[in-house]
């Protein structure tokens, strides 16, 4: 192999999304066709940068995988090598910085530069590795669209179609039985995912975590809808939304991720409540991974061969330090201390929030 060949990484971090393997393509065949390079696939995200996991990427392997949901390579979102959890003796878990792992592997696969598909945890980490001389170009993916310096995230559209999905198979059981519908989406911290899917879906009701509401608005809402003769809702609220006392529902701790706090339950909670104020019958889904899970749409898709194409070109030419974003349509680079600031999160005065309103939908505020 001659040395002026450059050899570049690419791994997925974080929850896994739909478009994902769009991505490793673009940057494999972008990569291969425009610059002859080679292409390391590095499995389970930060965990095989780490434990030296990796294998070279053939055209053969990427061919083929643009409309599979998940990743070939496998993903991790505990795989920090900063706060890296160890099993000592005894089954307890401990955590160890172990960066200087991941360092040792780029150096020894003789990469010239990493590309690290994932959302704002990846980013973060990413931006320490280039701190410490791993020169790294970030995609954004998360289906919650909250990495800041971009406009969207892959992921985010597919998962907005399948909540826009659910909940028009629900209105259809809500409307026979006349119940309240409560359906609760992904989107940790923030509220785009219930925001977006909920519109789409026609909810009557969306409870995100930008925008407090009150059990009484709440209440009011769904009595109202039955006075008109309505004699169902849907409600579609995020996980990360909080509770009338400032409080989120956590479902687990879990110390071996870097960000520990498990958001789910706030669902259910809210159908309790209403059921028990209002008297009418509640039931409340949980999506889940449902949102995560299956082919990308074809939005997605394009979104995710534009950033690939754009992150592959952008490391073979030696550019790290970066992360590719969309900006009023076309794709830019940015410096990773813009991707890695606070939060992309819903603004309350968003012009699709004026128009939910605007056609009856509330908030749950005053």
């Amino acid at each position: 192999m001659s040395r002026n060949e450059k050899r570049i990484g690419v791994l997925t971090g974080g929850g896994d999304c739909p478009g994902l393997n769009g991505v490793i393509r673009a940057v494999t065949k972008t990569a291969q066709n425009e610059y002859g390079a080679t292409v390391l696939g590095i499995e389970d995200g930060f965990e095989g940068l780490v434990e030296g996991r990796a294998h070279e990427l053939s055209h053969r392997e990427v061919s083929g995988i643009l409309g599979l949901g998940g990743t070939i390579l496998g993903s991790s979102n505990k795989g920090d090598p900063w706060h890296y959890p160890v099993e000592a003796s005894g089954g307890q878990i401990e955590i160890h910085d172990v960066a200087f792992k991941a360092i040792r592997n780029f150096q020894r696969w003789r990469l010239d530069c990493l590309v690290a598909i994932g959302g704002d945890g990846t980013m973060q980490i990413a931006r320490r590795l280039q701190d410490a001389g791993v020169p790294i170009v970030g995609v954004p993916k998360t289906i919650d669209n909250d990495v800041p310096g971009t406009d969207v995230t892959f992921g985010f559209d597919s998962a907005v179609s399948v909540v826009c999905e659910a909940i028009d198979r629900l209105a259809t059981t809500a409307s026979s039985h006349h119940r309240v519908m409560v359906v609760e989406v992904m989107g940790r911290y923030a509220g785009w995912i219930a925001l977006m899917g909920g519109v789409s879906g026609g909810a009557d009701l969306i409870l995100i975590p930008e925008i407090a509401f009150t059990w009484e608005c709440v209440f009011r809402k769904v009595n109202e809808r039955q006075t008109q003769g309505k004699r169902f809702t849907m409600i579609c609220v995020a996980e990360g939304a909080k509770l009338p006392d400032g409080t989120q529902v956590i479902q687990q701790i879990d110390p071996r991720r870097t960000d520990a706090k498990r958001l789910g339950g706030v669902g259910a909670q809210i159908a309790q409540q209403i059921e028990s104020a209002t008297g009418h019958e509640t039931r409340v889904t949980v999506l889940g991974h449902l949102q995560r899970g299956g082919p990308p749409t074809s939005a997605d898709r394009v979104l995710a061969t534009r950033y690939g194409a754009a992150a592959s070109r952008h490391a073979c030419q030696g550019q790290g330090g970066i992360m590719v974003a969309l900006r009023h349509g076309s794709i830019i680079a940015l410096p990773l201390a813009e991707a890695t600031g606070a939060l992309r999160t819903v603004n309350p005065d968003h012009d699709l929030v004026s128009a939910a309103r605007a056609v009856g939908t509330s908030f749950g505020d005053a």
